[in-house]
């Protein structure tokens, strides 16, 4: 495991009522209502869920990975687009467990070497360096 020598920044969120609760940010400008989707016998409504700022935590992370590895490489891009799929299911011994499914496209970079990019991102992100060998993780460079 990977300790933390030097500590960048501590986003600190406080939660209360689960997924039927809020969540709000030590800065205040994260407050949000959380709602149960109604896929998952919930009202749905207004509110997000954990899967949804978990797809959107880890997408904006690994873009952000993306870019480190882009301009290491000196490669210029027109753009970044990330659609995140974040799943909840159950493994076979009936446990909640997440997959995640990114659809990236680097404009302006040819596939071949999008693709060796977003290899590279993989060790660079620390979203996906800590769900490493936890939960499926697949990446897809799409145009």
């Amino acid at each position: 495991m990977d300790k933390i020598e030097k500590k960048l920044y501590t986003a600190t969120v406080m939660v209360e009522g689960g997924r039927e609760g809020k969540a709000v940010s030590s800065d205040g400008i994260l407050d949000i209502d959380l709602k149960v989707p109604k896929e998952m016998g919930g009202p749905g409504g207004d509110g997000t869920n954990p899967e949804q700022l978990f797809a959107a935590g880890f997408a904006a992370c690994f873009e952000g990975a993306l870019g480190v590895v882009l301009r290491k490489h000196r490669i210029k891009s027109e753009g970044i687009k990330i659609t995140s799929h974040v799943t909840i299911g159950k493994d076979a011994n009936d446990g909640f467990v997440l997959s995640v499914n990114m659809d990236i496209a680097i404009k302006g970079v040819e596939t071949s070497i999008a693709k060796q990019i977003v290899e590279e991102a993989h060790d660079v992100c620390p979203y996906a360096r800590a769900t490493r060998g936890n939960i499926e993780v697949i990446t897809n460079v799409v145009s």
